[in-house]
């Protein structure tokens, strides 16, 4: 494992949790960090030197757990070793070093997996495998919201001095989950806002998406730490419009069909592990689905679904979206 801060351990109790590997070392620039963890973990080696803990361990892959600015370096860094690399999310700090990134892997022939977790959570699989199943017709519209009051800055505070903040930190989620559930985009539009005095960033974002299907998405996200009367942090809500019914996700996990003969709905909870965050109990229990899909296809089992290939479109989203409103204009992502 690369990396030792905040995300690391939960990474690390997701790999256990799916179960088939073990971590054989760790490292982190201050190396007093990669120690707890590793006492926390029983992980065996401890490094301060990236390239020498992967020479001379050799894993079967490194997880990259670190700063995004370092992600680049980290998988040039292992894959130039032949070693298979698994990245989290956002892939890259630019969308030129993800374009590097997966060009550099592919013509190594070294896997470039991605440790995109939002679309593995369970209401949103579930949610997913719903629309497939309800005879609702042809989705014209739909609405994914991730916007809470959660102070996200207090257990995270480097958030506070990126740049480019909730697009890539939220939006690489949830703009993941639209393209995989309704379909690439073909064009997009983008308003951003900051609420926060005291930080660098945009923490409010609004993206809307036209998809190859002709369905318009609207995608809601932010952090502005205000006052909801309504706010399930970390919930993500979907409400979908179809030609002969509806579909939604709603707070409290709860599904929801609705179609002539009347509405239809359950609850679909995560499961919680004894290792996660209770405040983050829907997105941890997305991890070891998300990991055991990725250990699969490491070991030529199955395919992975969020390759660096297919995240690198989710990327091209992201700086779509900034773009757009840099410019206030509609972003044409095809002819």
């Amino acid at each position: 494992m690369i990396g030792s801060g905040f995300w690391a351990r939960f990474q690390l109790a997701g790999w256990l949790e799916a179960g088939g590997c073990q971590c054989v070392a760790v490292y982190n620039r201050t190396r007093a960090k990669a120690e707890a963890l590793a006492r926390e973990f029983n992980i065996p080696k401890v490094y301060d030197d990236p390239g020498v803990m992967l020479r001379e361990t050799r894993p079967d892959f490194a997880d990259i757990v670190t700063d995004v600015t370092t992600h680049h370096r980290f998988t040039l860094l292992a894959a130039g070793l032949g070693i298979p690399v698994v990245c989290q999310k956002p892939m890259a700090a630019s969308l030129r070093e993800a374009e590097e990134m997966v060009t550099f892997c592919r013509e190594r022939g070294v896997p470039l997996l991605i440790n995109e977790n939002w679309r593995w959570q369970p209401p949103i699989r579930e949610f997913y495998r719903l629309l497939r199943r309800a005879d609702i017709g042809k989705i014209f519209r739909a609405r994914i919201r991730m916007v809470s009051g959660f102070p996200v800055f207090q257990n995270q505070p480097f958030l506070r001095e990126i740049e480019q903040f909730i697009l890539t930190d939220v939006g690489s989620h949830v703009l993941d989950v639209a393209r995989w559930m309704f379909g690439e985009p073909v064009s997009l539009y983008c308003h951003t806002y900051q609420a926060h005095e005291d930080i660098r960033g945009e923490d409010v974002a609004t993206v809307m998406l036209k998809t190859e299907a002709g369905a318009t998405v609207l995608v809601e996200m932010g952090y502005a730490e205000n006052y909801l009367e309504h706010d399930r942090f970390p919930e993500t809500t979907i409400f979908v419009e179809a030609a002969r019914g509806s579909a939604e996700l709603a707070f409290d996990y709860r599904l929801r069909v609705t179609t002539a003969d009347g509405t239809w709905s359950r609850r679909c909870p995560p499961p919680h592990y004894q290792w996660a965050d209770p405040q983050y109990d829907v997105v941890h229990a997305g991890i070891v689905p998300c990991h055991a899909n990725l250990l699969a296809a490491l070991r030529g089992e199955g395919e992975a679904e969020t390759t660096g290939e297919d995240n690198l479109k989710t990327v091209r989203l992201v700086f779509a979206a900034y773009d757009s409103a840099t410019r206030d204009q509609v972003c044409r992502l095809r002819d």
